[in-house]
């Protein structure tokens, strides 16, 4: 069964009949001076049944209070009615949604726009231990004399012990003086980093502070030259140089194994590249070649993946796919065998993500030392990978695994402005024989940039975070100093004071919008007045529609449909609801607002509306007769004129819509056809056209005229078809007439005797004539004026020739010019 419903489909022809009911019941009210309870019920709507099915409130029916809220399921764009989760996102981002996963997992970086490659060199250092143990016992005063160190301090104690799931890297990036919109190299990084920190940590008086960089990161090499004729080598063979990573080349080349050989291959110098050995006083042939002679606790290779194109002058990144084994053992490499295992474990792997040297994305993928599992820092995102580098889906045979990364990362874009976001190539595991028996894991990737080894040691267990008051300890071993735990504990009190603060903010809005909606779905619920005979109170539309839409309502206000004598008049009908006596009790706590019961109709307005109506209703049908008398005027077929209107005047009323009374543009039937002296214009005149009219069309001009300029009557001047013409005004007319006759009698002789000067055609001259000098822009004045066909010519004419000749003249000599017969 259909619900019922209070709307016709015929929606325009109900209309039209309740007009006319109204109009009827206001031409009674007027005739008679009587207003019935029926009259007011009808007029007011009062008797419309209580609407159930509109989709929107309507304005004819102050029963209907359907769409003033959604359906049960629907929602709205703002206010209360808004979807729950577009109220919450206006609390502002929750901090919650920013805590660290648990105290095993680590926090990562922000990106502050293009610091991604900052971030992972960062983060390598971090998750090193022993680097890490060394930042954290330098003294305060130290860390106070060097800015640098003392931001990284703090940012590693948030990565250590902080609550949040990210650490904003800010102050330390800006401590750098690094520009955070442009991509930088993360190697060229992590030298320059590396040799600030050894000249800020050598003021340091803790030893493993001190030398930290050192003792972790540095090598040394030896570039060896040997005479081939002798056999000696150079005396600055024996030298040995520092390295804090070996860049080895990619390029034509699959496995590390293969860069390693080739960075200490032989090279053969002869030819011009022979060498002056000092033992044979001659340019011999000779060998040359890089000697290792000692390793660092952390092994960093720099992969050259930058080719550089001299016919571009620019660099191509190489994505052939290279291949690193999870354990190197690095004894046989050394220029002397050591006695000692040289077994180093894979920890970290930086990637670039991308085709281009000066952009795309750089990650890092890191082995946490103490629980052997794999993590992948994309700056804010930190991912668990299990106990692979590339994902605990990597297969372990031959074969390739499905896995790969296709992320684009959008914040990292080179100087094109392109964000390069290439994929991983899928991961191969392979498994090699080793010269023990024992078998190694291969990883290959198309975007590794930088590896990171370190030596093999005996592991420690599981760190586990623990607070105990205001110091924050690790169980590994490695606790924070004094001055950064106080600092660190109360970020954590301020993060977890927020997280709270948020939730009792979010239960508090949510409570309230709960509440506020039972409320407002309660009271329309009992709102409708089922009978005339209840009590009702008249509420404000306008204001029930902001009450029901608002979150916080509004203070109750009825001013906007009060008359001037304090009650309801008949013209706010539509403007208004009837509100059961129970609604409108629960509406008192608004404060506020007139209250309007079932009698409070105005019916000093009621009267006035009437006698308004009855007058709109004559008045329509009188201009309605005049028009058609108007019509006729203008056809030419009325022959009792007897005033003379303007005939512009005349057309524009015609066109006017028939109106419930005079408009301003009824003020001036006459205006344009009356002279400065207040008589008739002569009908030559420009704009002064006239129709005659007749008298009873003249008398209803006359009087909206009067009606609507009652001080002004210059527009509504009285000329019977008897009237003369001003005969001042024809006698200017009639001189003005003859000097246009005279002016076009003298242009067409000037044109005449000056035809090509008029038209702009070329002179011929002959040594024999006398020529005379004119200025040309008086010369182009003069053309426009003669050949000028418009009548009212004489702002055109030019001024006299001999006030313009002196313009040809010099300051210093005077010329005589004669005058010409213009």
């Amino acid at each position: 069964m259909s619900r019922p419903t209070t709307r016709s489909k015929n929606k325009r022809h109900r209309q039209v009949e309740n007009d006319d009911t109204t109009t009827e019941i206001l031409r009674k009210i007027h005739l008679t001076g009587e207003i019935t309870d029926d009259d007011v019920n009808q007029l007011y709507m009062i008797t419309k049944p209580v609407c159930q099915g509109c989709r929107v409130n309507t304005k004819d029916n102050p029963n209907c209070f359907c769409g003033l809220i959604p359906p049960p399921n629907g929602s709205r764009k703002a206010g209360l009615w808004q979807k729950m989760s577009d109220i919450i996102q206006a609390l502002g981002p929750d901090p919650c949604k920013d805590l660290r996963a648990s105290a095993y997992s680590p926090a990562g970086l922000t990106n502050l726009g293009a610091t991604c490659y900052a971030n992972s060199i960062l983060q390598c250092l971090y998750m090193n231990k022993s680097f890490r143990q060394g930042v954290f016992s330098v003294e305060p005063d130290v860390l106070n004399r060097h800015p640098v160190l003392d931001q990284l301090a703090r940012l590693f104690a948030q990565l250590h012990a902080s609550k949040m799931a990210f650490i904003d890297s800010a102050p330390f990036i800006k401590t750098l003086e690094l520009d955070n919109g442009v991509q930088q190299d993360s190697h060229e990084f992590l030298t320059l980093l590396f040799s600030l920190l050894e000249r800020c940590l050598s003021d340091s008086q803790v030893s493993k502070a001190r030398t930290i960089v050192q003792d972790l990161f540095r090598g040394s090499v030896s570039h060896v030259t040997t005479c081939s004729r002798c056999g000696k080598d150079s005396e600055a063979s024996s030298k040995m140089e520092d390295f804090y990573e070996l860049e080895l080349n990619v390029k034509g080349l699959k496995t590390l194994e293969e860069s390693l050989t080739d960075y200490l291959s032989v090279e053969e110098l002869h030819g011009d590249n022979q060498y002056f050995c000092e033992s044979c006083n001659i340019r011999v042939d000779a060998s040359r070649s890089i000697k290792l002679r000692t390793l660092p606790d952390v092994l960093n290779f720099q992969l050259k993946r930058y080719d550089f194109l001299q016919k571009t002058t620019s660099k191509k990144k190489i994505t052939s796919v290279f291949s690193f084994p999870g354990k190197l053992d690095m004894r046989g490499r050394l220029s002397k065998p050591s006695q000692v295992e040289l077994i180093y474990d894979l920890s970290a792997v930086l990637i670039h993500k991308g085709t281009a040297a000066n952009s795309g994305h750089y990650i890092a993928h890191i082995k946490d030392e103490n629980t052997g599992q794999w993590w992948e820092f994309d700056d804010e995102h930190v991912s668990n990978l299990g106990h692979h580098p590339f994902g605990e889906g990597s297969s372990t045979s031959n074969s390739k695994s499905n896995r790969s990364d296709a992320v684009v990362h959008s914040s990292c874009t080179g100087g094109d402005g392109t964000a390069n976001g290439n994929h991983l190539d899928p991961i191969q595991l392979q498994h090699e024989e080793s010269s023990v028996g024992s078998h190694i894991e291969m990883f290959s990737s198309t975007d590794a940039y930088m590896l990171m080894y370190n030596l093999s040691s005996k592991k420690n267990g599981a760190s586990t975070m623990e607070i105990e008051g205001d110091a924050v300890f690790l169980h590994d071993g490695i606790s924070l100093p004094s001055h950064l735990c106080e600092e660190i504990t109360n970020l954590n009190s301020s993060y977890v004071d927020a997280c709270e603060q948020y939730k009792l903010k979010k239960k508090r809005e949510l409570d309230h919008i709960t509440e506020r909606r039972q409320e407002v779905r309660s009271v329309l619920s009992e709102a409708p007045v089922h009978s005339v005979e209840e009590p009702f109170y008249w509420i404000s539309t306008d204001w029930l529609r902001q009450w029901a839409d608002n979150i916080s309502p509004p203070v109750l206000d009825n001013t906007s449909i009060q008359c001037s004598h304090g009650k309801i008049p008949l013209s706010k009908a539509g403007s208004v609801k009837r509100l059961s006596a129970g609604a409108w009790t629960k509406f008192s706590k608004y404060n506020g607002g007139s209250t309007f019961a079932k009698g409070d109709h105005c019916l000093d307005c009621l009267i006035d509306v009437a006698h308004t109506v009855v007058c709109a209703d004559s008045y329509r049908d009188r201009r309605k007769l005049m028009k058609e008398i108007a019509e006729d005027v203008l056809l030419a077929k009325c022959e009792d004129g007897a005033y003379y209107v303007s005939k512009a005047w005349l057309q524009q009323w015609v066109k006017r819509k028939n109106l419930d009374a005079p408009c301003e543009a009824d003020a001036g039937p006459t205006m344009s056809i009356r002279c400065p002296h207040g008589h008739l214009m002569p009908e030559q005149a420009a704009g002064a056209k006239r129709l005659l009219v007749p008298e009873k069309l003249w008398l209803f001009f006359y009087e909206d005229a009067i009606t609507v300029k009652p001080d002004d009557s210059s527009g509504c001047s009285t000329f019977p078809s008897d009237s003369e013409e001003c005969p001042e005004c024809s006698n200017t007319l009639s001189e003005v007439a003859c000097l246009e006759d005279s002016r076009r009698e003298m242009k067409l002789k000037q044109r005449q005797n000056h035809e090509k000067l008029a038209t702009g055609k070329s002179i011929p001259l002959s040594s024999n004539c006398k020529y005379y000098l004119l200025p040309s822009s008086w010369l182009s004045k003069w053309r426009s004026y003669v050949t000028a066909s418009s009548k009212h010519t004489s702002f055109m004419e030019p001024e006299i020739l001999d006030g313009v000749i002196n313009l040809l003249k010099c300051e210093k000599v005077t010329c005589n010019f004669s005058n010409s017969s213009f």
